[in-house]
């Protein structure tokens, strides 16, 4: 069977069954998943996405009690800025060592944690942003069936973020050269958004992308531009902080948790 990679712009271009096959990897550049990718990063022990800010203070006080002296964290944002009374917001940055390391962290945001929730009958999920780009490239090229790449979008509209960097794994899973793909329609547009904004050498990684370069295609995007109205501009920068990180999280749909493998 030949292989297939299918990038879906918005998660209600999908239905939770078309995803029961393959690989799925959720996008959320700005920002969802490239926070997540930092807590794993800085040794968070689990991610829980939730959808609704009343359902993460019930989980958030149901594991305070069942795990009494275990760092359990509320994090999340409503139009950017963070959650009155939670412990994180949304920024990349606030999931440092000194903050994040051994907790279970409850997150909740307007786009991102609402992709993991169409995932709810998928295989394999993954976790991906540019930060930990090249990992999870490599987990797809070993995918024989299908990809899918998920884009959370930005309040229910295209995100150019997030189909950057699905263009980014179009094009790099082609040029890798050991599989033939198909791709649907939007896969097509991905990549070819992608190659429009970044040409060679930094195709096949002979190159790292400057993070400036990045951060400046960025920055074109909704989501980018709501961030600098709300003062978070730094936000945009981590995002395009290419390879930071080696590890590709992946989302448990049996128990609703993502964790570090």
């Amino acid at each position: 069977m030949q292989p297939k990679i299918f990038v879906h712009a918005l998660p209600r271009l999908v239905e939770p069954e078309e995803l029961t096959i393959g690989t799925v990897v959720v996008i959320d550049v700005l920002r969802a998943t490239t926070s997540i990718v930092h807590a794993f990063g800085a040794g968070a022990k689990a991610v829980f996405p939730c959808e609704e800010v009343s359902e993460a203070e019930q989980i958030a006080a149901e594991l305070r009690k069942s795990r009494p002296g275990e760092p359990v964290l509320l994090a999340g944002e409503r139009n950017c800025l963070p959650i009155d009374g939670f412990d994180l917001g949304n920024s990349p940055s606030e999931f440092s060592g000194e903050r994040v390391t051994d907790a279970w962290i409850i997150f909740t945001t307007t786009n991102g944690t609402l992709a993991f929730r169409r995932c709810r009958e998928a295989g394999r999920v993954l976790v991906g942003a540019f930060v930990n780009a090249s990992a999870v490239f490599r987990e797809l090229a070993a995918e024989s069936s299908i990809v899918h790449l998920l884009c959370a979008g930005t309040d229910g509209e295209y995100g150019r973020d997030d189909t950057l960097f699905a263009g980014f794994l179009v094009d790099r899973l082609e040029r890798a050269g050991g599989l033939r793909y198909e791709l649907n329609a939007q896969a097509l547009t991905a990549r070819e958004n992608w190659r429009a904004a970044f040409a060679e050498p930094y195709a096949l990684g002979a190159e790292p992308i400057p993070q400036a370069l990045l951060a400046q295609e960025l920055s074109k995007s909704t989501a980018a531009q709501k961030l600098v109205a709300a003062r978070l501009e730094k936000d945009i920068l981590d995002a395009a902080a290419f390879d930071r990180f080696r590890c590709v999280p992946r989302y448990r749909r049996e128990t609703g948790w993502i964790t570090r493998t």
